[in-house]
């Protein structure tokens, strides 16, 4: 099916097998693997991955594979693994496994190979994380963190080493003393931090922070350790596959006997503190581990008094552990004594400790107590102590000077590796794993706790502050989910009911139970999604534990079972009062003063205790707060991050066991950052520091650039695909492993380079050439401008020039506007002189309009005042208006007279007149009543017109309301929508948490020899069908599917599986763009494409739209439709090809794709399925676009045209 794709599907023995898909489901795919051995098996999609065709490639960065998954980065470590190549980045994070061997890489030779190489430009090497994080120092002027993570026996203690010993090696001076003592501190650490346990030989039991520090010269000059939680209960108890600290076999086989005999040291298997575990180790000499250390101790000084005082007290803590206990008879207290065989280990550890005998064994068997009401000054009393009470003072005195011990050491190291001139430094962080065995305690929960802030550390400073950066930079890259542990974080440390809060409080209660505590923390987050109880969880051995005996933690790596059973008791690093008064009288000083310096600490934090009873001083409050400051540092520095893989359980060479290392790279977050880096951009530099890095080598023209134009020109210069780099606001991102290609470039042989500045010179040119014509265009755009403007001036300067004239000459134009209306006057009396009959009155009005026409002149011609022009118009107007009057009076007599005479005349036609007004009258009437009639037809039609508004305004009203119905519909479609995410996102966290779980639960199962329940499956149908349970139809694999409706006459049934099989193509095809080739594209546009762009985004738009039923019409209804969508490219979207598709219904049944330079491509439904849009008709919108449905002549033309066979519906299998 698909051309048998290899895919890669889960597997929990090798992580992940090859296989080829057989059939595709709704929810899952069925992979026959390539193995013959194993049968086929169905997987949900984000199970399976796509997979090379070629699986022997390898590559040194994880980032630079055809597909970017965890089975290809897990295949990729394989390979490589199997050939001795044990270094491979994430884009700048370095994955390291362990071989188990030792390999010949990290030489002095090795060592000035990578000195000053960028990341890419050689192989994979912890050395070159060193390498980077000292020049991020010295260009960034910021300290480096160098965080080396994984489990124990994933070789972190000797990552941390070859470090180490990089940075002073390249950059000491010479390998001077400091440097020296960096180096050699080394040996030292591990003999007293260090032990076997059931994962490594040589497993740190301690964490550490190790500060390399260097002058403004970028020099070491001194360093710092920090060291964190050392596992005490190790010294008086250890497992049978594990072993105590690896001085203790050192001191007890390698010393001579002379002085063997003066520490009264005995064999290993005389101690109870060493007999109890695995006394055998074929993988350590402790003879040579003695040398190693004492050799350490000569390289910092650590004189033979010293040593003799380390010695005498890891003697003195084994003495102590010999020492037992019986009840004392006599007391009627309950009291308890020393037993007599173990007299001698008393005697011999209070010499040891410079102790009275007698004091030290009242001390053990009794402690001091004072009357709680009396206070300070209370009276004092010894209680007696019962057996078991004895034994745990005599460990808590073991494990406190033990300790204390080793506080010493590391503060002799410090002072042995002073600085005081720096300028900055480089921290390499070792710290335990996340640890997870058959049964934990309260060191493995401090230890995941640790892990899990590491794990917030990686994913806010990898993952969180990268995209945001790419936000803000404006890159415009996907933002990718992952997990947050802040929830796990704060149910463990944040205040006032934390876990650790809980436990203190219940340490400080008078009778404090470790059952009462278990229930606490149920009681507080029993509804928390991190905590489980016993119960639940998939390991059978941890079914059997009741709730009231441990508790379960969801991890970010996967569910551990902590016993809580000595929670208490190992949270309290206090002693008794009668055991620290006795040190106090100590005559070693050495004892006394290594003890001097925690007990100020302790006191101060306790002084407000109730001395009736034991003060505590929490080992998790102390641990919490060292945290806190160990994160404020990482938090302050530019980080490097080197993941170490432990590729086996049994500490082999050349064993790879895939689903451990499968685990252990999802808890690392690999993942997560795979998604990141398929589109993102790991490398960055600033515009300015790549000018000043790279300046030396362009010419001074060229160097004179401003910097963002010449890195610009550098990277035409060096022929970079424009894929390979993005420019944000204020920096340069590159693509993985694209850095380290152009420095190399950069710095290659000169004649490449002189013909790459050819080349940009070039450019340059061609560029400013844009930029002057540009200009030039500017220019003529803005003389238009300019011309415009002059034009507008001038009208604007005419407007004022006649504003001026008016505001000037205004009384001289307004009086000759009042003179001039006299004409009208001398019009009047024109027109009343040539009716008059008789005497002669023109010469008379001739007389007035000579005056009116001379004032006139005179306001033009002569500068005359207002109080003038009006008194003239005035006497003129009262002259006309004179005899205006009286021509009127002459023409009414006139008038009158010819009035007279008319009347006779009239009178004899009023008759005739009367009988003319009867008939108008008659046809009044009659016009009236044409005139109503009319107007009840306007009043009808206004009425009409009234109605008809009313309706529409109804309509618009009723639209109004449509539309705020539909906006209020969208609105709540997008809180569907956004409620789905994220409870699609709730349900992603919980699969991937309960994978994590589930996987950590087989690898403790395996391991602890218990077994893993199954988890319950069920057969739901997830088809959204009319009737499911009448065509149930997802037990059908694909192809019967398609057989069905190749074949069936029943059209119900056809239609129904038309719906499945395009809805598992939707799927399936999802599932293939979430697992697309990095470099699969050509002009932008994929190779495997089944429909342009612009269908795909039209579908992704109408994701959420409601369709019609699929089942509402019968196949021999369905319509026709053909269309026709061209092919784009490039950023301005060029056709480049055409895509024609036939729609039966709702689906399609015939596909044609014309692209220039290839031969047709012709698809039919039921054969190739797999490379045809799987879309519905009303998802594509293609019925809405402009121009694309085409008719179905023109259609067919092309099928014939380019080779197609004629189409079969689907009714005429009826006939």
């Amino acid at each position: 099916m698909d051309g048998n794709r290899l895919v890669w599907a889960p597997d929990e023995k090798e992580g992940f097998i090859l296989g080829t898909i057989v059939d595709v489901g709704a929810e899952t795919l069925t992979v026959q693997p390539n193995s013959s051995s194993l049968q086929t098996m169905q997987m949900p999609y984000n199970r399976v991955f796509l997979a090379n065709e070629d699986d022997s490639q390898t590559a040194d960065d994880n980032c630079s594979l055809m597909y970017l998954n965890e089975a290809t980065l897990l295949h990729n470590l394989k390979l490589r693994y199997n050939n001795d190549v044990i270094y491979t980045y994430v884009a700048n994070i370095l994955l390291a496994v362990n071989p188990y061997h030792e390999l010949k890489i990290y030489n002095s030779e090795h060592v000035r190979k990578y000195h000053n190489k960028s990341i890419g430009q050689l192989p994979p090497h912890v050395f070159s994380i060193a390498d980077k994080a000292y020049r991020d120092m010295k260009l960034s002027k910021q300290s480096q963190s160098i965080i080396v993570s994984g489990e124990s026996g994933a070789g972190k203690t000797e990552s941390t080493k070859y470090i180490i010993r990089y940075l002073t090696e390249s950059w000491g001076q010479g390998a001077g003393t400091i440097e020296e003592r960096l180096v050699e501190a080394n040996p030292l650490l591990e003999a007293f931090g260090n032990a076997k346990t059931v994962r490594n030989d040589n497993s740190s039991r301690f964490g550490k922070f190790v500060e390399i520090h260097f002058d403004s010269q970028s020099n070491v000059v001194g360093g710092f350790i920090s060291h964190y939680l050392l596992e005490k209960s190790r010294i008086c108890v250890q497992s049978k596959a594990e072993r105590n600290y690896h001085i203790f076999y050192a001191l007890c086989t390698g010393l001579p006997d002379k002085q063997k005999a003066s520490l009264y040291l005995k064999n290993i298997s005389d101690y109870k503190y060493l007999n109890n575990g695995d006394v055998d180790v074929t993988t350590r000499n402790s003879s040579e581990d003695l040398k190693r250390m004492e050799a350490s101790m000569d390289k910092l000084s650590i004189d033979n008094s010293e040593r003799s005082n380390i010695y005498r007290l890891i003697s003195a803590v084994l003495q102590l552990g010999n020492i037992t206990f019986q009840e004392d008879l006599s007391d009627s207290r309950g009291g308890s004594n020393i037993c007599d065989e173990s007299k001698y280990y008393l005697e011999s550890a209070s010499r040891l400790l410079g102790l009275d005998e007698t004091d030290l064994a009242n001390c053990l068997t009794s402690r001091v107590m004072t009357t709680a009401r009396g206070g300070a000054k209370g009276t004092v009393y010894m209680v007696p102590l019962k057996p078991e009470q004895c034994a745990s003072a005599r460990d808590a005195l073991a494990k406190a000077i033990y300790s204390r011990l080793f506080d010493a050491i590391v503060g002799r190291i410090n002072s042995c590796i002073p600085f005081q001139n720096s300028f900055s430094y480089i921290g390499v962080l070792d710290i335990a794993g996340f640890e997870y065995f058959r049964y934990n305690s309260f060191e493995q929960f401090c230890i995941n706790y640790c892990n899990e802030k590491l794990q917030q550390y990686f994913n806010n400073r990898i993952l969180n502050q990268e995209q945001k950066l790419y936000e803000a930079e404006g890159l415009g890259v996907t933002p990718i989910s992952f997990t947050d542990n802040q929830d796990c974080i704060d149910m463990i440390e944040v205040k006032p009911r934390g876990i650790l809060d809980l436990l203190d409080e219940e340490s400080k209660l008078p009778k404090s139970s470790a059952v009462h505590f278990t229930m606490s923390v149920h009681e507080n987050y029993g509804s928390h999604f991190r905590l489980m109880t016993p119960r639940k969880s998939a390991v059978t051995t941890y079914r059997t534990m009741r709730n009231e005996e441990g508790f379960i933690i969801r991890h970010f790596a996967g569910a551990v079972c902590y016993a809580t059973r000595q929670f208490i008791e190992k949270n309290n690093d206090a002693l008794h009062t009668s055991l620290e008064m006795l040190i106090n009288e100590s005559k070693d000083q050495f004892l006394k003063g290594i003890f001097c310096r925690n007990m100020e600490n302790d006191k101060t934090k306790s002084k407000k205790a109730n001395p009736a009873k034991l003060a505590l001083v929490s080992v998790g409050s102390k641990f919490k707060t060292q945290l806190k400051e160990l994160m404020d540092k990482l938090e302050s520095t530019g980080s490097s991050f080197i993941r170490c893989i432990k590729p086996n359980g049994s500490m082999s060479s050349k064993l790879f066991e895939g689903g451990s290392v499968l685990s252990q790279l999802q808890c690392a977050g690999m993942v997560s950052v795979l998604k990141l880096m398929q589109a993102g951009f790991p490398s960055r530099t600033s515009f300015k520091d790549l000018y000043q890095r790279y300046k030396g080598f362009l010419p001074d023209n060229l160097a004179r650039l401003d910097p963002r134009l010449f890195c610009k020109a550098l990277f035409r210069a060096v022929g970079m695909s424009d894929r390979d780099y993005q420019f944000g606001l204020t920096k340069v991102f590159f693509r993985t492993g694209k850095f380290a290609e152009f420095d190399q470039i950069m710095k290659s042989d000169n004649d490449s380079l002189k013909e790459m500045i050819a080349q940009v010179q070039k450019w340059l040119i061609r560029a400013r050439w844009r930029k002057v014509i540009w200009g030039t265009l500017s220019v003529i755009k803005l003389h238009l401008k300019i011309m415009y403007r002059r034009q507008h001036r001038i009208m604007i300067q005419k407007h004022v020039r006649t504003f001026l004239a008016v505001r000037k000459f205004k009384h001289r134009y307004k009086g000759m506007a009042k003179v001039v209306t006299l004409f009208e006057i001398i019009s009047q009396m024109q027109d009343i002189v040539s009716e008059l009959e008789g005497e002669n009155y023109s010469i008379q009005v001739k007389d007035s309009d000579t005056k009116i026409k001379l004032l006139i002149q005179e306001i033009k011609n002569k500068q005359v005042n207002e109080n003038y022009i009006n008194d003239s118009y005035d006497s003129l107007m009262n002259t006309t208006t004179i005899q205006l009057e009286e021509l009127k009076k002459h023409l009414k007599n006139q008038r009158t007279a010819k009035e007279e005479e008319k009347l006779r005349k009239l009178q004899e036609q009023m008759e005739l007149e009367r009988k003319r007004q009867e008939e108008e009258e008659e046809r009044r009437r009659k016009e009236q009543e044409e005139r109503k009639r009319r107007e009840e037809l306007e009043a009808k039609r206004r009425q009409e017109e009234e109605e008809m508004k009313a309706r529409k305004l109804k309509e618009e009203e009723e639209l109004r309301k449509a539309e705020e119905l539909r906006k209020k519909k969208e609105l709540e479609e997008q809180e569907a929508r956004r409620k789905q995410e994220e409870q699609e996102e709730q349900k992603r966290r919980i699969d991937e948490q309960d994978l994590h779980d589930r996987e950590l639960a087989i690898r403790i199962a395996q391991e602890s020899g218990g077994s893993v329940v199954k988890e319950k499956t069920e057969n739901a149908n997830t088809l959204n069908r009319k009737k499911p349970e009448k065509n149930d139809l997802s037990g059908y694999t694909y192809a019967q599917l398609r057989d069905i409706i190749n074949t069936s006459c029943d059209v119900e049934l056809l239609q129904r599986c038309r719906e499945e099989c395009h809805r598992r193509l939707k799927v399936y095809h999802a599932w293939k763009e979430r697992n697309k080739q990095q470099t699969n594209t050509v002009n932008n546009e994929p190779f495997d494409q089944r429909a342009p762009q612009v269908v795909y985004a039209e579908a992704s738009s109408r994701r959420n739209s409601p369709f019609p039923d699929p089942f509402s019409y019968l196949p021999n209804d369905q319509p026709q439709r053909f269309f026709r969508v061209p092919f784009t490219s490039g950023p301005t979207a060029r056709p480049c090809g055409w895509w024609f598709a036939h729609f039966d219904g709702d689906w399609v049944v015939r596909q044609l794709e014309l692209h220039s330079g290839r031969e047709p491509v012709l698809l039919l439904a039921g054969i190739n399925d797999m490379n045809m849009c799987e879309l519905r008709l009303q998802e594509t919108g293609l019925a809405t676009r402009n121009g694309a449905e085409i008719l179905p002549a023109a259609f067919e033309e092309v099928w014939y045209k380019c080779g197609g066979k004629p189409y079969q519906r689907i009714s005429s299998r009826r006939s």
